[in-house]
């Protein structure tokens, strides 16, 4: 099952080709690197009318945006009642995942019918970045723990949260997500849902290791252990190429399958001007009903 997220009037993929994606952010046109696009051009992006800024990637690593004209450091884009601050980073970011917005419609509807319901919506963000997930979640009600290990990015994501009217309902934690949640189950606290967006590998603040093929399961069978008594939902997405939608089913399954659930697999992808999905990755969601 592919999820599109096709709710964006701010941005769109006008085309893809030969390893790139040409986006529309706001008004600036950025090209960048995917390595999902293995298919050719349909035409010249490079030569694409408006084109503002291009990631080139270089051949020792890495790599830098080439611009074609100024732009702004940073600029503000909109989805529905949320607003987030984007800007061309290192490594071909631009602060934000638009495909998420499928996640964050479908968890952020089950936040507002257990608030609405009188319960309690604590949720838990690990591997949070720029708080795309935290700021729609808090919208909806939430009372969000954000936690990331990079310090720059949990700022953005306290930015993102004001640039949306949210003053308040998100805790913001700069720290590696393992030792948090360590301390979380010595602590005793629970959350009534957990999310995480983990890298195919990392450190955190202190030097620790990461590496999603190993350390994935594990880590979702100890922050099962947080969640409350009356359990709303557990998230995983993830970029990584090869970790199919049935991983994260068979993950979810293996460690929440008992606590009487449910489990949606599924990729989720982009719309594209060309009239083809751009896949984006994939989502695994357990949901209590």
């Amino acid at each position: 099952m592919l999820r599109i997220a096709d709710g964006w009037k701010d941005f769109a993929v006008l085309a893809t080709g030969d390893g790139y994606k040409l986006e529309r952010w706001g008004e600036y046109l950025l090209l960048r690197p995917d390595p999902q696009v293995i298919w050719s051009a349909q035409r010249d992006l490079f030569a694409y009318p408006g084109l503002d800024a291009v990631y080139r990637r270089s051949d020792k690593g890495g790599g830098a945006w080439e611009y074609k004209r100024p732009l702004p450091k940073a600029w503000n884009i909109g989805y529905k009642e949320l607003t987030f601050k984007v800007m061309p980073m290192g490594f071909k970011h631009t602060g934000l995942f638009p495909e998420q917005a499928v996640n964050w419609e479908q968890t952020g509807a089950i936040v507002r019918r257990a608030v609405q319901a009188g319960r309690r919506a604590k949720v838990l963000n690990l591997f949070a970045y720029t708080g795309g997930a935290s700021v729609a979640l808090a919208k909806a009600g939430a009372e969000v723990t954000h936690v990331d290990a990079a310090k720059g990015m949990v700022e953005r994501a306290g930015e993102n949260a004001r640039l949306s009217g949210i003053e308040k309902g998100i805790r913001y934690i700069v720290d590696d997500c393992k030792k948090f949640v360590a301390r979380e189950l010595r602590r005793g606290n629970t959350y009534d849902a957990i999310v995480m967006d983990p890298p195919s590998y990392g450190r955190g603040p202190g030097g620790e290791m990461w590496k999603i093929e190993t350390e994935l399961f594990p880590f979702v069978r100890m922050c099962a252990q947080l969640l409350s008594a009356e359990p709303l939902f557990f998230l995983i997405n993830s970029y990584t190429t090869g970790l199919q939608p049935t991983v994260l089913s068979n993950i979810l399954t293996l460690a929440l399958g008992s606590s009487g659930g449910r489990v949606e697999a599924y990729e989720v992808g982009l719309p594209t001007q060309e009239g083809i999905p751009l896949p984006c990755g994939a989502g695994g969601l357990y949901i209590y009903d």
